[in-house]
This record gives C-alpha cells, structure tokens and sequence, in this order.
C-alpha cells in the first residue's frame, strides 16, 4: 500500500518523502510523504470547505448510511488491512485478524447505530416550564458539531484507534483531518480509499501524513482553523499538543500514557493471575497504554507468583518486534537502567538472537523484574515494552497506597475471589479503568479514559458523542 496524503477528495504525494521501515526485520517498506504546513492548510481549508457544503445538513440518518457503507468497504478489504496492520506494525496476523481490522469494522457500525437508533442525541425536548417573570417558555436542546477536528493516531493500534475517533467525529456531523503515526501510514491510506469508494462528499475525511514536532502534527494542532483535537499517544505529546491548543483555546480530548498497576490477593485463582499478568504485560510485546508494568502480590503468594510468571515469560515464543530501532534502544536502556537501579532480573532483560531474518528487526525480551524501590524510574517511567516489576504487599491499604502511588491513571487489573474485597477496592484505585479477575476486556460503549497524566475527557459510546458535538440550549418564549 503506497502511502498518500488525501486532501478534498484527492490523493497526492507533494512533499518530501521519508522511508517506512518494518519492524520485523528491518527492511523498507516503501516511501512516506512529508506533509508540508500548505499540504495541512489545504486539508484543513477542505475540511471547512465540506462543514458548510451538503456534509453540514446532513440528517442522521444520511450520516449514519455513510458510517455503514465505511464499515462495509472496510470488510470487503479485510485481507488487505491485515496485511497493511501487519507490516507496518510486526504484530501476529491473528491479532490483526481477530482485534484490529474487526474492531475497526465495529466502530463505523457502532456508531451508525448509536446516532440513528437514538435521534434523541441530536434533538432533545424539554418540558415547557415557566421562566420567573417572563411568562411560559419551550426548551429544548440540539447537538451541533464542533467543526473541523484534527485526529492525531498512535502506531500501536493505528487502525483501531484511528477509527475509534474517525466514527464518532462523523456521527456527530464534524469533518476530520487525520495524521497518523509516522511509523503506521499504510491503514490510514487504505482507509482514505474506502472512505474515496464509500462516496462521502470531498473533505469530510482528510488524511495528512507526517511527523510531530515542526512538522505535520504541529501544524495541523497548532492550525486555527481546527476546532477540536483527538490525540491518543504519550503524555509529553499530550502536553505539547495542549501549549498548541491553548493559543485558540480549542477543546482535547487526550488518551495518554500509563504505568498500569495490578494488585494480586493471596486469595486470588493464582493461575487465572498468572494467565492475565502474562497477557496483561506482554501482549503485543507490551506495546498497548493499557499493558501492566507494575504487580503487586499479597505476600503470602509472592514468591511462588515470581516464579510462575518468570517461568511463562522466558518460555513465550513468536513475540513482536519493537515499533523501531529508537524505541528498541529506549526498552532495552531502561533495562539496563533497572540493573544500575539494583533489579533483579527473574527472566528476560536483553535482545533475543533468532538467527534468521529477524536479528535484523528491533526485537526484545519479555522481562519480569524484581527487588526495586518505589522510586526507582524503571518502576514510575511508562517503558511501553514487554516488561514488568513485581512487587510484595502486606496489606489492602498497602496495596493501594502502591497502586495509586504514581503520576499515571489509566488502567488497573485487580486479582481477588472475595467478592466484598473486589467492591471495595476496585474503587479506590485511581484509573480510568479496573478490570477484576480479567484484563482488556472491553465493551466498546463503556467510558474509556484516564486520570492524572492519563489522559483529559473519556471516549467510548454515547461519552464520544458529548465530545464530537455541543450542545446548544433554544428558548422560545410562548
């Protein structure tokens, strides 16, 4: 898939070009084009452009006819997005297959059904009522859409999380400017050309490609003419692209970094634990916000815990790559950070040799790590690889203490068979998310977010509609 820019309904290439390398084995792809500050004043002038054409008197019916025709286009190029999912990023075909490409699907349907199975989103009666001094009055309430957002998409999950703010940003009536990952061009421009097939009038959707800092991403967030943005990637990016939006005062909505805590009760099934700590940190070589890199144990547990979950990561086959040679580079110096910071290192801790193609790609070890302070960095820096440090615990107020003991607030697992405890705890701990007993499971119309640096706002079913539009209060004096 040749990566290109799609302003107002066309695809171009003009600008500088920069290489797409696999993280597999190292190898290029392809070429990706630089988007110029003109090539981001162009999408932008087109996104407006559209917001005041046909596009902003569309009905939610007609909108959500178009999400649908996406989703199908989508589906009828399932193989080719896989494909597309798997070079750019090295994960396995199944998760591409069984997570990304389907839920991307999910999210154009589920949207075309939440905005016309509920037209009481759009318009809202209020009782008539009376207004102190002024005689009887209607309210009543219409959600408008904000305009032209700019959707910023990480290269962790670019299909999915490009199209988790794509579906809702259209439901409510906005155009989109999308600048994915540089890392991760391939799904974007293969979405561009089903959103091309799909007939959405030009510059509805538009696709610019890039980097951030003084190039495609600055531009585009810092660009006056955009009234919202959608980010999801690290904090510091979060709070650069936040410096850019105050000089407007444009809204965010900000899913950002984590340091994912898991609490693990001597009560707890210790195999289920076990199961979902080696899934929890170590899927997709721990390349996920929402990925565990601390774990806490009930000590009376500890010691048969660290054994089990080292034994399951030094036996873990076929994990991916690192996104690129930087970001192997950063793992594996946190790994030898952890050992100057006195860890010991219960499984992993280097770069595997395969002796084969992919000694040439930017692979690392699942790491479990142990015997660290609080205040060591490798246990309160987000290392966003496939590592873990374990920690005892005496008590539950211990534990939390532990848990909430961190600057980050996105996700938590919490591993317990008292059900009262399960209650009580889950609560407390300050993220977004507690899942109990499991780990990622997600029902898609559930609030999705974090806290502290975390993240600002919530996204996921009806909490992205509130986003993606305003509401507007009409009183009609009668």
């Amino acid at each position: 898939m040749k990566a290109e820019h799609y302003v107002g309904g066309g695809f171009r290439s003009d600008g500088p070009s920069f290489p797409l390398i696999a993280p597999v084995d190292g190898s290029e792809l392809g070429t990706v084009p630089e988007a110029t500050r003109d090539v981001v004043d162009d999408a932008v002038t087109a996104a407006r452009t559209a917001l005041r054409g046909p596009w902003g008197t569309t009905g939610a019916e007609e909108r959500a006819a178009a999400l649908r025709a996406v989703a199908d286009g989508i589906e009828a190029r399932f193989d080719e997005f896989v494909d597309a999912e798997v070079a750019d990023t090295g994960r396995s075909r199944e998760f591409a297959r069984t997570v990304d490409v389907p839920r991307a699907v999910g999210n154009f349907r589920a949207y075309a059904e939440l905005l016309y199975g509920r037209p009481e989103r759009a318009y809202t009666t209020r009782v008539p009522g009376w207004s102190t001094g002024a005689g009887q009055a209607l309210n009543y309430t219409v959600r408008r859409p904000l305009g032209v957002v700019a959707i910023i998409s990480p290269w962790n999950l670019p299909l999915l999380l490009s199209t988790w703010k794509i579906a809702p940003a259209l439901a409510c009536g906005n155009t989109v400017v999308l600048k994915p990952s540089e890392e991760t061009p391939s799904t974007a421009t293969l979405l561009a050309r089903v959103i091309d097939d799909a007939g959405l009038p030009d510059g509805v959707f538009n696709l610019v490609h890039g980097h951030g800092p003084a190039a495609a991403g600055e531009f585009l967030t810092a660009h006056p003419g955009v009234d919202a943005i959608a980010f999801t990637g690290e904090s510091a990016t979060g709070a650069a692209i936040m410096r850019n939006a105050a000089d407007h005062v444009t809204p965010v909505s900000f899913e950002l970094g984590g340091k994912n805590p898991a609490l693990v009760f001597a009560d707890a099934d210790l195999d289920a634990a076990v199961d979902g700590t080696v899934r929890s940190s170590f899927t997709h070589s721990g390349q996920i916000c929402l990925c565990t890199e601390r774990v806490y144990v009930e000590r009376p547990v500890f010691d048969e815990f660290v054994v089990r979950l080292g034994e399951r990561a030094a036996a873990l086959d076929g994990y991916g790559p690192m996104i690129s040679a930087d970001h192997r580079d950063k793992v594996l110096a946190y790994y030898r950070l952890a050992r100057e910071e006195g860890a010991t290192v219960v499984a992993g801790g280097g770069a595997p040799a395969f002796g084969d193609e992919r000694d040439g790609g930017f692979h690392v070890e699942p790491t479990v790590l142990t015997g660290l302070p609080e205040t060591a960095r490798a246990v309160r820096e987000e290392i966003f690889g496939p590592v873990c440090h374990v920690a005892p615990f005496d008590t539950e107020d211990e534990a939390l203490a532990l848990a909430n003991d961190s600057p980050y607030g996105l996700a938590s697992t919490l591993w317990t068979r008292d059900l009262s405890r399960a209650h009580r705890v889950a609560p407390r701990v300050e993220t977004g998310i507690v899942w109990v007993n499991c780990w990622n499971l997600r029902d898609l119309r559930t609030p999705f977010g974090g806290v502290k640096a975390s993240g600002i706002g919530r996204e996921g079913g009806e909490y992205s509609l509130d986003f993606f539009s305003e509401p507007v209060n009409v009183c009609i004096q009668i």
